[in-house]
């Protein structure tokens, strides 16, 4: 299912890129929660939960659903007023969409005044892990009760640990958001948003670019503006928040993975015909020619030339010339790698 940002009249004054401490540290706070999927980071975040007073060990459990399959939208810039001074009804509304994962269709606008949205949010909230459910029961029994809590865990993020990695992390990010402004005036907002991630694509027809996501939406900057934030411990996930009433954001990696969902896809695919597997365990002893390789697999050399030229295609084949001979060789490393590159797609 892709998100489309539509291009259509949209110049490189539509797109703002920014940092944002709060969308970093939402990012670290995933990171804490999931270290499991960011192994660069798992020592950092093992370090910290392992130092940290037993309040922000328990508040990473209780708060988890605003950082962990749904980034909260009280992270990211936008909302009409901060999040302490933003009205009751707005704050439920957008807290619970958290607490069912959001991408629903759900609608709680008014939540706390309608029995049957608080249905539909504890109907929901109780088919998802543990805390989607006490989160919900805590919105509904007293939502001004929660966002203190809220917020003084977050209050507790910045000593614990959010202070320094900010300082540590920000001249990072200002430099990838420089470079992002750099590529929007210099080569237009096309070639500046397929530089985010490799899972992007620029399909023929209308002028879009469409990201290879697990939602659905449809993005019109002619419309509104949108917001381009990188971020360092969100890697290797490429976010798109796009709620009814907000300025759309993409939360980008400054280190994007170099391999997408569809690459990764067509490497598995390429190993399950058996022909192909053959010929990979001759070459992978060592280099051979075209015409050794029909001999060995008794096929033709255009075939084996086809499954050579298909493979090559995908970064699995090496060709080295030595003289009038060419010889092929399997590149063991791009093939070891297969397996870190899907888990790495699909969580992109």
């Amino acid at each position: 299912m892709p998100v489309v940002i539509v291009l259509e009249g949209a110049g490189p004054g539509r797109f703002t890129v920014a940092v944002s401490p709060l969308a970093e540290l939402a990012a670290s706070l995933h990171v804490l929660t999931e270290h499991a999927h960011h192994a660069e980071h798992a020592p950092w975040a093992e370090g910290i939960t392992r130092a940290a007073p037993p309040a922000f060990r328990a508040g990473l459990r209780r708060f988890a659903p605003l950082w962990t399959a749904l980034r909260w939208r009280g992270f990211y810039p936008g909302l009409a007023a901060p999040l302490a001074t933003l009205p009751t009804d707005r704050f439920a509304e957008l807290t619970a969409q958290t607490c069912v994962s959001g991408y629903r269709g759900f609608d709680f606008a008014r939540l706390l005044h309608d029995p049957a949205q608080a249905g539909a949010l504890r109907r929901a909230a109780s088919g998802l892990p543990a805390p989607h459910p006490a989160l919900a029961e805590d919105l509904l029994r007293d939502p001004e009760r929660l966002r203190g809590d809220i917020l003084a865990f977050l209050a507790l993020c910045r000593r614990v640990y959010f202070t320094d990695l900010w300082t540590a992390t920000e001249p990072a990010l200002a430099r990838a958001a420089h470079l992002v402004r750099q590529r929007l005036a210099d080569e237009g907002a096309e070639a500046a948003l397929l530089s985010l991630s490799p899972s992007s694509a620029r399909p023929a027809g209308p002028a879009r670019v469409v990201f290879d996501k697990v939602h659905h939406a449809v993005i019109n900057p002619v419309r509104t503006p949108v917001l381009l934030i990188p971020t360092r411990y969100g890697a290797p996930h490429l976010l798109v928040k796009d709620e009814p009433g907000l300025p759309p954001v993409v939360h980008f990696p400054v280190d994007a993975p170099q391999i997408g969902v569809t690459l990764a896809r067509s490497r598995m695919l390429a190993l399950t015909d058996p022909r192909r597997v053959r010929l990979c365990r001759l070459i992978a002893r060592q280099a051979m020619t075209t015409a050794d390789l029909a001999d060995r697999l008794a096929m033709t050399r255009p075939q084996v030339s086809r499954h050579l030229r298909a493979l090559r295609d995908l970064g699995l084949v090496r060709m080295e010339r030595n003289g009038r001979y060419v010889h092929y060789g399997l590149d063991t490393a791009a093939v070891e790698r297969i397996g870190r590159d899907v888990v790495t797609a699909l969580q992109y």
